[in-house]
């Protein structure tokens, strides 16, 4: 008789690992999100608002919405319709409760589905976003295909990511601070001892700069433009589809 195997985290697929971590780590996930980030996401996520409001959309899509940061600053947008789409309910049920506490629950509705096979029908938003979410796509080219189609002809795709400083000694800085103190920070606070040690690997291992660029333009899009933030550590995408 054949020896079952002992489970393992390991044995999971990346899309079922991401979402068993997000869950665990949901509760604290915002502050130590400000403590490991300086605070300084806030006001990359306001550039993002910014750029999308600058498009006047109608209906906005912001995929791993998370516990709905993003999507809450959308609503700066007078969007009449955004949708935070997220795989963790853990996150989402924090998300919610946020949103009904800012009284913007006839503005924003809290999905459960997955970013590589949306819910939605063909040429469905004015403007899609994600945050900090496609390193987590198990599958990153099926994850944006999914996202050109669900995208209006004309409409904007930002995306915000984590990134590597090119230049001395900002590079070495980031590298230490990622692959030793983030992971510690996130051991102190995090019950999920793993979850900021996977944070900071994908981030390191995670596509770049041009690099993403190309495969942006690979899927589809247009008009594709990026925007380092502070000294590299994080980059906006702009694009469009035809």
């Amino acid at each position: 008789m054949a020896k079952v195997k002992p489970y393992k985290d390991s044995d999971l697929k990346k899309k079922e690992q991401v979402t068993k971590m997000f869950d665990n780590i949901s509760s604290g996930y915002d502050s130590l999100n400000r403590v490991i980030s300086f605070g300084i996401d806030i006001k990359w996520r306001k550039r993002v608002v910014t750029m999308i409001e600058q498009t006047n959309p109608e209906s906005i899509l912001d995929i791993a919405t998370g516990t709905g940061d993003l999507a809450i600053n959308l609503a700066q947008t007078n969007a009449k319709k955004i949708v935070g789409l997220d795989i963790s309910q853990g996150m989402l049920d924090i998300g919610k409760k946020k949103v009904v506490e800012k009284k913007l629950d006839q503005t924003i509705e809290m999905v459960l589905g997955d970013s590589e096979n949306l819910p939605f029908e063909n040429n469905t938003f004015d403007a899609i976003t994600v945050a900090f979410g496609v390193r987590n796509f198990e599958d990153l080219e099926k994850g944006l295909s999914e996202i050109l189609r669900v995208l209006k002809p004309g409409g904007t795709f930002v995306i915000l990511e984590t990134s590597i400083p090119t230049k001395t000694p900002f590079k070495q800085g980031y590298n230490i601070y990622t692959k030793h103190i983030m992971p510690l920070i996130g051991k102190l606070f995090s019950k999920d001892k793993s979850a900021y040690k996977y944070l900071s690997d994908s981030a390191s291992a995670f596509p770049y700069g041009e690099a993403l660029n190309n495969i942006l333009r690979k899927i589809g899009f247009i008009q594709v433009e990026d925007f380092p933030q502070t000294l590299g550590v994080a980059t906006i995408y702009k694009s469009s589809k035809k």
